[in-house]
């Protein structure tokens, strides 16, 4: 079985000691395929440069957690790059791009001009787009139905009517650790009724790991580390599976063609793999 992880950070500092391992690791469970979003500026060179080390896809973008930081020329570089690696097959989206209205002290007016501007972006290089929606939803879906992109809402964890819109204007919702808990009732009854076409799976690794990785409090205050990777992937979707009424098999096929149909240009890094 074949797997891709559509939202990774494989260039954080946490795989720093052992990120060939970590890639060799994933390979070796099926995940054959990461897409790597960028944060900021400062990491447009580097996920652009492990991606062709490794053989995987990448995408560039300034997240909201990053916006308060970033100026206007950050936009401007953020354009000249999208036009410099046009023609690179491993760019497959701008992101990770977004809102974020859960963490406080974010410039919220500065976040929705960079966010409205990076779906511009977005547009005009006929590049889908990889979104962070953490209680942010329908602040996302207002700018979404002004400008037409399409992409994947990563971490997906609004209601089912924000998911049926962001469904209707052609986007994937993302899954990944946080489905596997048995207390993430909304996560997971929309894992299991949204349209099989809708669904994509990732890790966000190192980020939201699954329940099985999950510290408690004070395990992490002692210096215990929950860090995911991408080679948990295979085991994320077996809870997909169970969800679904579906086989394993059945989930890989699935998530894999529906990864391709949100990222198109992961369909031709297949045919370069093969």
């Amino acid at each position: 079985m074949r797997w891709i992880d559509t939202h990774c950070h494989l260039d954080a500092a946490e795989f720093e000691a052992d990120r060939d391992a970590v890639v060799e690791r994933a390979r070796a469970a099926g995940v054959v395929q990461q897409v790597l979003p960028a944060v900021a500026v400062s990491n447009f060179d580097t996920v652009r440069r492990l991606a062709h080390r490794h053989g995987l896809a990448y995408a560039l973008g300034i997240h909201p957690l990053c916006v308060n930081d970033a100026a206007e020329s950050d936009l401007a570089a953020l354009r000249d790059a999208l036009h410099q690696h046009r023609d690179d097959p491993r760019l497959v989206a701008v992101g990770e791009i977004g809102l974020d209205h859960f963490v406080p002290g974010l410039d919220q007016a500065k976040a929705q001009h960079f966010y409205g501007e990076q779906l511009k972006l977005a547009h005009a290089a006929g590049l889908p787009v990889l979104l962070h929606v953490r209680r942010s939803a329908d602040a996302l879906l207002k700018h979404l139905r002004r400008i037409p992109v399409r992409g994947i809402a990563h971490a997906f964890n609004g209601s089912d009517q924000q998911a049926q819109v962001f469904i209707e204007l052609g986007f994937k919702l993302g899954f990944g650790g946080a489905m596997t808990f048995d207390r993430a009732l909304q996560i997971r009854r929309l894992a299991a009724q949204v349209p099989e076409g809708s669904i994509v799976l990732e890790t966000d690794a190192p980020d939201i790991p699954p329940h099985w990785l999950y510290k408690t409090a004070a395990a992490r205050n002692a210096g215990e580390t929950s860090r995911n990777e991408p080679a948990q992937l295979p085991r994320i979707a077996q809870s997909l599976a169970e969800l679904r009424g579906w086989t394993l098999a059945q989930a890989a096929d699935i998530t894999w063609r529906n990864a391709e149909a949100a990222l198109p240009r992961l369909a031709a890094l297949g045919a370069l793999a093969d």
